[in-house]
């Protein structure tokens, strides 16, 4: 069986690009257009390795990943960011929520800015997949 892979990201042309990407190095995808949606998929069906963008209408990337790290259920999945955000920018929210009284929550496994290179995603993802 075939490693399953999360997408949450609100542009669909950005999930066709990542899914491409995943199917070609043979695994298998699953789409969400935002975090409450990739919330409940991975509550279905808990991934091998979730690829996060931060910006998202119906809970942020942000918030979703504060959830992932804080639950023992998840949080030794991978998380990859893939974002238009600069990656100091995404860590800067992160502790400004922990400093409000939020729990710390590890950095990212990886971290990509859009737009990247399809053989530079297939590299972090097989490097994060084992």
């Amino acid at each position: 069986m075939s490693k399953k892979v999360l997408i949450v990201d609100d542009d669909p042309d950005v999930r066709l690009f990542t899914k491409t990407v995943i199917e070609e190095l043979g695994y298998e995808p699953i789409e969400a257009d935002n975090g409450e949606d990739g919330q409940k998929r991975l509550q279905e069906n808990p991934p091998d390795l979730i690829i996060l963008d931060v910006l998202m209408p119906r809970q942020s990337g942000i918030r979703l990943y504060r959830v992932i790290k804080t639950d023992k259920k998840f949080k030794n999945i991978p998380v990859l960011i893939l974002s238009g955000i600069a990656k100091k920018s995404f860590l800067r929210s992160q502790k400004a929520l922990a400093e409000f009284g939020d729990v710390e929550v590890p950095e990212p496994d990886a971290y990509l800015e859009k737009p990247v290179d399809p053989d530079q995603l297939a590299e972090v993802v097989k490097s994060l997949l084992g």
